[in-house]
């Protein structure tokens, strides 16, 4: 075969190779555009539970854990995978999702993700990283990541969606990005119901192009809205909490003074909500969990006092005055005491009826 025939035959088919992947889909390793995604959801309780299972429902696949057995039982019953390690959750994870009680515990996991990527990582490309610049450690923990089984941070995002305290999520993100990991903060407000839904609201705080990344699995359980930078989806959350903890103080204080007085609880409750007094206390908490007497939110009052000393405490550090914010998380912290462990937070209107005048 001549030359000028041989490279006509090569531009053919160079022709019809470009033509016939011009039309095949992108695989986008975080399942844009339809593409199932393997999640690790790490905390399975009274909000991951039902989060993880409308992930399952979306058709995602996703591996669970929780150090209690009725939680991963539950996933599997929902058609998840419950595993019963933290590295066996997170192996082949495009998003790993922490939902968990506090800053500590959140810290606590994320060290064992960076213990179990360094552990399974190439020894070649640990000794590298451990000789490199902190830019150059980061791209060789990436691969190291990769070849491990969890996917490098073109991938694999650690998302915060548990109350955690701001600035050592700012912290923890540093420590994550040095092992070559995505950190972005995405606590939730809606309770257990909403949870079910998917109608949370959810405030993110990170990248951008991170958050775009991470887009398809939030929105699946609930509307998401942008706070900034990271860290600032845990300020703004804590900073929510710290009113709606203080609107319900002093909606309780008002409605036990007008039931005193005489007045019909259900009509109160009608004039608020028409009137500049109207509040998510006044609209949901108090028709819905304290009238009927069932306190039942999901939601439980430790868990508010613990957002609302966040918040405090973020004012604190940044020198704003909070004399309202303090008096009322110390209020709700005389309540913590003398409730019950596993107390609702609208019980602190029990608590409310029995304190001294």
């Amino acid at each position: 075969m001549g030359t000028a025939r041989r490279e006509a035959l090569a531009r053919r088919h160079r022709r019809l190779h470009h033509v016939a992947h011009r039309h095949l889909p992108r695989q986008d390793p975080l399942g844009r555009g339809g593409d199932r995604m393997t999640v690790a959801f790490i905390g399975l309780g009274n909000m991951g539970g039902p989060m993880s299972a409308r992930l399952i429902e979306a058709g995602h696949r996703v591996q669970g854990f929780d150090v209690a057995e009725p939680p991963r039982r539950a996933l599997t019953e929902a058609g998840g995978i419950a595993t019963t390690s933290i590295p066996e959750a997170i192996r082949d994870a495009d998003v790993i999702i922490l939902m968990l009680p506090n800053s500590d515990i959140v810290e606590a996991t994320a060290e064992e993700i960076m213990a179990a990527v360094t552990s399974n990582a190439a020894p070649a490309a640990i000794r590298d990283a451990a000789h490199a610049s902190p830019r150059d450690a980061a791209e060789a923990n990436a691969g190291a990541i990769h070849e491990a089984g969890v996917r490098d941070r073109t991938g694999a995002i650690v998302v915060d969606m548990s109350s955690s305290e701001p600035l050592r999520t700012r912290a923890l993100a540093a420590a994550l990005k040095a092992r070559g990991l995505t950190l972005v903060d995405a606590p939730v407000s809606g309770g257990v119901a909403r949870a079910r839904t998917g109608k949370l609201t959810i405030m993110t705080g990170g990248d951008s192009a991170d958050l775009d990344r991470v887009e398809p699995v939030l929105s699946i359980l609930g509307t998401t809205t942008r706070a900034g930078t990271v860290g600032s989806g845990h300020a703004v959350k804590a900073l929510n909490n710290l009113m709606s903890a203080t609107h319900l103080l002093v909606t309780s204080e008002a409605m036990l003074a007008g039931e005193r007085f005489g007045l019909d609880p259900e009509v109160m409750l009608a004039i608020f909500n028409g009137s500049s007094g109207r509040s998510g206390s006044t609209e949901n908490k108090w028709p819905n969990f304290v009238l009927p007497g069932t306190f039942d939110s999901g939601f439980g009052l430790r868990l508010m006092l613990k957002d609302m000393r966040i918040a405090v405490d973020l004012a604190a550090e940044v020198g704003t005055p909070d004399p309202l914010g303090q008096a009322a998380a110390d209020l709700w912290s005389l309540a913590a005491t003398a409730l019950a462990p596993t107390a609702d937070h609208t019980e602190i209107v029990n608590w409310l009826r029995k304190a001294p005048r």
